[in-house]
This record gives C-alpha cells, structure tokens and sequence, in this order.
C-alpha cells in the first residue's frame, strides 16, 4: 500500500505586497506553484491512497481565487481515480456555527472523501481504515473523539490516523482553538500502522514514536520559517512502515551579512549570484549610530537588485560611554538618540544629521498617531 502525505498547504495566503506578470501577489502565487507540484508528483508515483491532513486554505474564507485554484487541482486529482481524504485545520474551520465550513463544497466529488464537523469519522476502504480527527474548536470535546476513534479499530485492516493538533508540545498552542492531543491516550498510537499529523511546519517523526509523522507545510507562511526545505511524505505499508520525504523547489530565503566595522570591504565581499528571485535578509552588524543614519535601506536593497524581496534588519555594536542607558528615562528617544550623534560627530556633522533625526523622527511620529 502507497500513499501520499501531505499538508498546510495554506492556499490563498499572500505576504510582501509584490505583484506578479498576473497582478497576482507573487507569494501567494507560489502557494498556488507548491501545490501543484505536488499533484505533478502524485501523478507520477502513483499512490492508491492520498492524505492531506489539514488547513487547505489559509482562511476559513478564502478568496474566490484560492477557491478556484483549489476546484480545479481536486478535479485534475479526482480524474486520477485514487481515493483522496482530507480533514479539516484550525485555518479551514470557522470560528462559529455561523459559518458554513469551506471543505464542505468538495462532497460531490467522487473520489474525495472530507472530514470537517469537528468530530471523528471513520472512513473505510477494502483494506485500511482511515480513522479522521479534524481539527476541534473546544478542546474539551476531543477526548471522547479519540475514544470514539479508539473504539473503530479493526486489526484485520490497516489503520491510519489522521489529525491537525500538536501531539507532545504544548508550546505550539499559539493559535485560536489549539489543541494537543492527550499525552495520556499516546498508546493508542501504537495500535494504528501509520498517525498522520498536521499543523507542524516542519517534516519529522515525533518523539519515539516509529510511525507518527508530520509532513510539514508545503510552503512558509512566517518569514521566521528559515526551512527552505519543503514537500510531502511517500508512505509504503506492506509488512513494515517506510516513510521518505519528497522535497518540492520552493522561493528559497537566503541569509546575507555586512559588518559596518568595514562597510566598503564587506558590501564589496558579499555574494550576489545566489539572489535572483529570492527572499533576502540582510543584517548589518557592528553599526554605529552614524553609520545607521547614513546607510539607507533603499542603499542596501539596490545592492541586491535581483532579489524578490529584501529585509533589512540592524545589530548595534555595543559602545560603553557617558550616555547610559539609565539616562534614556529621562529623555525622549529623539533626544536619546541625539546624544549618541554628539558624542561621534563633529560639531559640523551633528548640525547636518540632527535635522535629518528631527525629520525621521516627526515622520514616525505621524504614522504612530492613533488620533490621524
């Protein structure tokens, strides 16, 4: 028995304000291009099973786009006649019973079977039994879910469980309705063939348990989301479990540093080639409070012209001097700020770059009132 794993697809999110040649946001565009990489994939291998365990869409709204994209994918893989079961994540289930759930328009196809009433359901084949656990808005409900699931198992079948929770880390309950699965019902986990998890960015075995996977997401939805490997599991279920990744080619994020210690020297030294179309950070270190008036975003991204996006983040080197940091209570941080200029500036600097703070600052002020 093959089959496909995949999940936190997350289809109609957008990110960066960039347009593509559609007028498309491009990195929403490239959540459309990572699913469809994996249909392409599926095609190829063949499963007789596929799995996607949870937040098709980013919203429990999504946009008629994503809605569209999704409808044409569903057909191109319902055309391949394999069974595909799909269960609901905390991004594709409203909030209240006001809200019709959006897995809902994916009942007439044939060869798609959804989970998304927030409770177990049992979905039975020939030899497998695909025992479903959407995600759950009260967690308190969950538990007699799993018992109700714990009830379904029949060991002359293989038996495959499906979830969108944290099994094992608390830690990730960062989102509206999160739960995480019972550590004291882990046992049951030894008596199903393979636990399908989403909601986990990351692909990887949990714990010690053998056969309970996360796939991962198949693309970023935070920048803080460093992997830039993403893609599905193939599982194979014959006598014994094997599981291997399938890596896709995602908008890879690369790292750059220029230490403001020797600005010319670095900026001169730093690769270039591996930019194009990338998402780029850029951290300046060792900056001085000049250098940091000085040296303009705008300066740093035209170094990277070929990027898709660049961030710029800024590390302070770290200068004992008579302006302690105590000493900021009492001051404004546009005084604060004014006081380091005049210890490293010249008389004749200070004048030039005080008017330049004063304007930055009366700027930051405008946008920050909450009164405008």
């Amino acid at each position: 028995m093959k089959i496909v794993h995949f999940s936190d697809t997350h289809l109609g999110f957008n990110d960066l304000d960039i347009l593509n040649e559609n007028n498309v946001n491009q990195r929403e565009a490239d959540f459309y291009n990572a699913f469809s990489q994996v249909v392409e994939q599926i095609k190829a291998i063949k499963p007789d099973y596929i799995i996607h365990t949870g937040d098709l869409f980013h919203r429990p709204s999504p946009s008629n786009r994503a809605i569209t994209f999704a409808l044409e994918q569903f057909k191109i893989i319902d055309a391949l006649n394999i069974p595909f079961i799909l269960i609901a994540g905390n991004h594709s289930t409203p909030r209240t019973n006001l809200s019709s759930p959006i897995l809902k328009i994916f009942e007439n196809f044939k060869n798609l079977h959804v989970a998304y009433n927030q409770e177990y359901k049992k979905i039975e084949f020939e030899g497998v039994i695909f025992h479903t656990l959407p995600h759950m808005n009260d967690e308190t409900k969950a538990l007699s879910q799993i018992e109700l699931c714990e009830e379904q198992i029949d060991k002359s079948k293989k038996n495959i469980m499906m979830m969108h929770c944290s099994v094992g880390a608390f830690y990730l309950m960062n989102e509206f309705g999160e739960w995480v699965y019972p550590s004291e019902k882990e046992y049951v986990f030894k008596i199903m063939d393979y636990v399908a998890l989403g909601h986990w960015h990351g692909f990887g075995r949990v714990g010690r348990h053998e056969n309970v996977y996360y796939s991962g997401s198949t693309e970023r939805t935070s920048l803080n989301d460093k992997r830039n490997s993403k893609g599905f599991i193939e599982i194979n279920l014959y006598d014994e479990l094997y599981v291997e990744y399938k890596e896709i080619k995602i908008r890879p994020i690369i790292l750059k540093e220029i230490d403001c210690e020797d600005y010319e020297s670095s900026v001169l030294g730093v690769e270039r080639s591996d930019t194009k179309d990338a998402i780029l950070e850029v951290k300046l270190t060792n900056l001085t409070v000049l250098q940091s008036i000085d040296i303009q975003n705008s300066e740093i991204k035209k170094l990277f012209g070929e990027a898709m996006s660049v961030s710029v983040k800024r590390e302070f080197k770290h200068v004992a001097n008579s302006a302690d940091i105590s000493d900021a209570e009492a001051l404004s941080l546009e005084k604060y700020f004014l006081e380091h200029i005049k210890e490293d500036a010249t008389p004749q600097e200070y004048e030039r770059l005080k008017f330049k703070v004063q304007e930055l600052f009366a700027q930051y002020e405008e946008v920050c009132d909450d009164s405008l």
